[in-house]
């Protein structure tokens, strides 16, 4: 395990992140677990991304933005020398990611138990729909899945209508990787105390079932209506829902605060004694559709320019191609055009700012690279592609 003073970034490092010093091994996954590696990656962290690939591939980039800033390195876990090798390398590592079914590594001889041995300061982070635990843990499942267990697909949609699923926002990333990300640190941070390192559990059940919270509570209140489209966040409410505009593109209204809902009421050119209170539930159809005629009267950009510079909440509903031309997000460099647009590394820090290192490469393009940086030479690289540890 590393020690705090050696992952203290000296003045060379400190535009690599603030995770620089950290060391991970990645066993690739779908979706959730590289996405967060991603994360780790752009901040520093010097992560080995493990998976089936082409030792001697074609330099040209990937297509994956998931794959970005950090070397993929050919292993072949089905060969003894591969497994040793990944071994080894975990001995070095501060963490061990991996995102398969419970039992798949173990079954590989690399499961927790087995690193520990050599690394007893390991952190063991494991992502997966359903948890290592429970009656549905051996069961194959995908975003929609989760956030549906969790409690959490129910409430969104329209009313009258059925849910609508969020992308993989919320499960995949949300409720897994950004748990992953936590869970590692806050484990990291804890054998930094105690020389030993744990298990971290990262179910996206779990952590969709955790983003709940703020629902919990307005229904513990009694302010949340289990139905949906009729509460304040879900399309319910006039002032929190999105418009359509004459030329068939959207505006999104969030103007929640009364002072916010005021300026929104001006640029729509009507008063407060045009409409019922704010927050007077039974009228809020009846606002919607008043809402709805004034907003089919203007194109969403003339809509922009009416509230522009003001606090009203009301901002175009972009496509993710216009985003990456919208003036906000050049001027702050939300995404990166090179090689190819994604966004760029966040959140952002003063002192030692994270970046996207190098564009995603093709699986088992960082082989050679990747080892030699984790101290397998030349030679040893040799007898591992000899023994078949590698493709």
């Amino acid at each position: 395990m590393v020690g705090l003073e050696a992952v203290t970034p000296s003045p060379a490092d400190r535009s690599r992140g603030p995770l620089a010093g950290l060391r991970v091994v990645e066993l690739a996954g779908l979706g959730a677990s590289p996405f967060a590696c991603m994360l780790l990656a752009d901040q520093g962290a010097d992560v080995l991304r493990i998976e089936r690939g082409n030792p001697d591939p074609s330099e040209e980039p990937s297509w994956d933005v998931l794959a970005r800033s950090r070397p993929s390195v050919a292993v072949n876990l089905k060969n003894e020398a591969g497994r040793d090798l990944v071994r080894e390398l975990s001995g070095r590592a501060d963490v061990f990611v991996e995102g398969f079914r419970p039992g798949v590594t173990e079954r590989l001889g690399l499961g927790p138990e087995e690193l520990w041995r050599g690394n007893r300061a390991l952190v063991y982070a494991r992502m997966t729909g359903y948890g290592q635990t429970g009656p549905l843990r051996e069961r194959a499942g995908h975003d929609i899945n989760y956030l549906a267990v969790a409690g959490a697909l129910w409430p969104l949609g329209r009313r009258g209508e059925r849910p609508v699923p969020p992308l993989n926002l919320v499960g995949d990333f949300g409720g897994g990787a950004l748990y992953l990300v936590f869970g590692v640190l806050a484990a990291v941070y804890a054998a930094r105390l105690s020389g030993e390192g744990q298990v971290v559990d990262v179910a996206m059940v779990d952590g969709a079932a955790s983003m709940m919270a703020l629902t919990h509570a307005m229904m513990n209140a009694g302010y949340w209506r289990e139905e949906r489209g009729v509460n304040l966040l879900d399309t319910g409410a006039h002032f929190y829902d999105v418009y359509e505009t004459s030329d068939g593109n959207y505006v999104a209204v969030g103007a929640i605060e009364p002072q916010f809902y005021a300026e929104l009421l001006v640029g729509l050119g009507l008063s407060q004694e045009d409409l019922a209170p704010q927050m007077d539930r039974e009228q809020w159809p009846l606002a919607r559709e008043r809402f709805a005629t004034i907003f089919a009267t203007k194109t969403r950009d003339e809509w922009t320019e009416v509230f522009a510079g003001t606090d009203a909440c009301v901002t175009p509903v972009l496509t993710p191609s216009e985003a990456l031309r919208h003036p906000y997000n050049t001027a702050r460099g939300v995404f990166t055009l090179d090689p190819a647009p994604q966004p760029s590394a966040a959140p952002r820090f003063s002192g030692t700012p994270g970046s996207v290192h190098e564009a995603p490469r093709r699986p088992g393009s960082g082989t050679r690279d990747g080892l030699a940086s984790w101290g397998v030479d030349e030679a040893r690289q040799a007898l591992l592609r000899q023994a078949g540890a590698f493709g």
